[in-house]
């Protein structure tokens, strides 16, 4: 398929971008500055864009069938999340494209507690404007009219390995045997290809974790 990932160059974008491209999709990766993705590939084309204007975002995404935003804002700027969300969303009307998968937060996830993650006594303070702003973000895109998908990970996501294990919840945070959640960026991206190959959650969210 023809895939366009918006934040390519981020940790979660460049996983996504080499999990697709290891499936033989031909990849557009979109990034702010060209010269901060330094990868060569027959299948795939770097490209400048800005998720904050839609008519970039239109001109970008005609033509290609999925879109991924792997979009993730600076320490202090949290609140782009919802303005690149309207962006999106205007965007992929304006160009065409209906399937948009969005990487997303674990903070809205329900714990064993019945309350969200960010509610619960040991959610970091600092992590909490981030949190509440994918909140905001996931409720634009639950609100459109588009196919979206939003795959919120594990409460822990970090740099690790590619297994292909793992378990799959919907709106509920996943945890191992001892109360832990966490998954590899790696296979976080192998969860979020194997929907863009064979769509499960279209118009919901799921989680992935051991």
């Amino acid at each position: 398929m023809k895939l366009i990932i918006f934040g390519a160059s981020g940790t979660i974008g460049q996983a996504i971008m080499q999990e697709a491209l290891r499936r033989k999709h031909e990849v557009t990766a979109v990034v702010r500055n060209r010269f901060k993705l330094n990868e060569k590939h027959d299948l795939l084309t770097i490209v400048e864009g800005d998720l904050l204007k839609p008519d970039s975002i239109a001109e970008l995404a005609k033509g290609h069938e999925v879109v991924i935003s792997a979009y993730g804002p600076k320490f202090g700027a949290e609140e782009e999340l919802v303005e690149v969300a309207r962006a999106l969303v205007e965007g992929l009307r304006k160009g065409g494209v209906e399937r948009l998968i969005v990487v997303g937060g674990a903070g809205s996830l329900m714990t064993d507690e019945g309350i969200p993650l960010m509610e619960t006594a040991g959610f970091p303070e600092e992590v909490k404007p981030l949190a509440m702003a994918h909140q905001d973000a996931y409720q634009i895109y639950q609100e459109s009219d588009l196919d979206w998908t939003y795959l919120s990970p594990a409460s822990t996501i970090e740099p690790g390995f590619r297994t292909g294990n793992f378990r799959i919840g919907t709106d509920r945070l996943v945890v191992d045997e001892d109360g832990q959640s966490r998954i590899s960026v790696e296979d976080y991206a192998v969860a979020l290809l194997d929907e863009v190959d064979d769509p499960y959650f279209s118009g919901s969210r799921f989680t992935v974790a051991y």
